[in-house]
């Protein structure tokens, strides 16, 4: 199948200058300096984006401060969850647009931007606007009387912190912002979202659709950049009351410690992981071939949650990875905005040469390369879905994060072997496990030292449901429930 045509739309709205949304308006911005947006699919430069400046982050959290003090805290829960609804239904009245701008910035396979990206942004964005008649404060049963003896009572009351920053990755543009500004946005706060340099432009465009749905002027504002001036200035700005970042361990780490410098704002970090996935010999290894498939290879491996460290009985490893490397080599890999793809390219230069490093690390080691390993001849940034077969747990690819398609094997010949090689990582963020023993999964899962695991599945998220990092090196990490309480004092 050929690639699809870009709706007329699409194609207008890279023709446009880009820039910033602040306050209810597209924003060209002060600057003299531009950034190209690259499709990681062609190489090919699709659009320029205004780089932002200190002037922007201040225009954007005066909008977003004026908005919160001006009504947007004091609106009533019922029209913020309206307001939500609304964005939800534009979101997928445009999904295709903004699944096509998607998948030309990031590289993501059009079906998985469709479904992932627009799709399922606007169920989390219906989930949040249930939850805005829904918060409330606690009435306390006193411990102690008063100094003099009498009863008292005492009780809580939500109330939204004010303007909420939020630093977004390239890896999911729309989906993570909107976590972010959801949550922000139900409880009353307002929001100042900076995407990732690789990925400006479809927030822009969300932005714009968000004034559509009658959300008010300056309470979504976008400002683009790079990290090193306008993250930081969003982090130190006087009417920041409130950080949430999503990426890399030792840039959240930054990020938390600046933060915390001057006046204590509150910081929710998102954070990388290595994540394991352990396969029990009870399954058959077709089985054990589509738990591997699902777990790491989504989205090209750019997930944080995605599974890099794969964990298979010794007895079943060989006739695994042959069965893997036969699923693998039939892949489509290709133009995203091609129907029938199944793995894009990475989403940019930078982590590209990234991989690659990884696979010559990988050489350099001994380790054994199955399949894969090498990049694609031509245009774009193309890798194959890679299979390692690690030494030993020490090996640099069974430690370090790569945050691509590549899956890094181990075998194990007993179950207290398996429990230590998961646990050998300093990361935490999430596992799952794979069998027909539930009794033996439940036994198992405590012993795991993951915030999240899963069994039987990977990666699938529900916004009841926390996502929590366990680990001395890793802080927090939120999902949903946990941003409506984080978003309020």
């Amino acid at each position: 199948m050929s690639e699809l045509t870009l709706l007329p739309e699409v194609s207008e709205f890279l023709k446009r200058q880009h820039g910033h949304f602040i306050n209810g308006l597209p924003v060209s911005g002060k600057g003299d300096t531009f950034f190209d947006v690259v499709n990681p699919a062609t190489e090919q430069v699709i659009a320029k984006v205004k780089e932002g400046t200190l002037a922007e982050v201040d225009a954007a959290m005066d909008a977003a401060h004026t908005a919160f003090k001006g009504g947007w805290a004091n609106t009533t829960p019922m029209e913020r969850g309206n307001c939500l609804n609304r964005l939800a239904d534009l979101l997928e009245k445009h999904l295709e647009e903004l699944a096509q701008l998607e998948t030309l910035c990031s590289g993501k396979t059009i079906q998985l931007s469709r479904f992932l990206e627009v799709g399922s942004s606007a169920q989390f964005l219906r989930y949040f606007a249930g939850w805005a008649t829904k918060i409330s404060g606690e009435t306390l049963n006193v411990s102690l009387p008063s100094f003099n003896g009498e009863k008292y009572s005492a009780f809580t009351q939500r109330e939204p912190v004010g303007v909420v920053a939020g630093i977004i990755p390239w890896n999911f543009s729309i989906m993570i912002s909107i976590w972010k500004l959801a949550a922000a946005l139900t409880c009353g706060c307002t929001i100042v979202l900076k995407p990732s340099e690789f990925t400006p432009l479809t927030m822009l465009r969300v932005a714009e659709l968000a004034k559509e749905a009658g959300i008010p002027d300056g309470v979504i504002n976008i400002v683009n950049g790079g990290g090193r001036e306008v993250g930081p200035a969003l982090i130190h700005h006087p009417l920041c009351s409130k950080v949430t970042f999503t990426g890399s361990v030792p840039t959240g780490l930054a990020v938390g410690r600046s933060a915390m410098e001057g006046k204590l704002t509150r910081v929710t970090l998102e954070l990388g992981g290595k994540n394991g996935a352990a396969f029990l010999a009870d399954l058959p290894v077709e089985k054990i071939v589509n738990g591997i498939i699902e777990a790491g290879y989504l989205n090209q491996g750019q997930i944080c949650a995605a599974a890099e460290r794969f964990y298979i009985p010794s007895k079943l490893m060989d006739e695994v990875l042959a069965q893997l490397k036969t699923r693998l080599s039939a892949m489509k890999v290709g133009s995203p905005l091609d129907e029938t793809t199944e793995m894009g390219p990475l989403a940019n230069k930078a982590h590209y040469e990234k991989i690659l490093g990884l696979f010559e690390k990988a050489r350099q080691e001994g380790s054994e390369i199955i399949y894969g390993g090498q990049p694609i001849a031509g245009a774009g940034y193309f890798v194959p879905p890679t299979i390692i077969r690690a030494k030993s747990p020490d090996d640099v690819l069974m430690k370090e994060e790569t945050f691509g398609p590549i899956g890094t094997f181990l075998s194990y010949d007993d179950e207290e072997e398996l429990i230590e090689m998961m646990n050998s990582t300093p990361f935490g963020l999430a596992a799952s496990l794979w069998t027909n023993d539930l009794s033996k999964a439940m036994r198992m899962i405590s012993r795991i030292e993951a915030g999240t695991v899963w069994v039987n599945m990977h990666t699938f998220l529900d916004p009841q449901c926390h996502l929590v990092a366990l680990s001395h090196q890793v802080l927090v990490v939120n999902l949903v429930v946990p941003l409506l309480s984080i978003t309020q004092s």
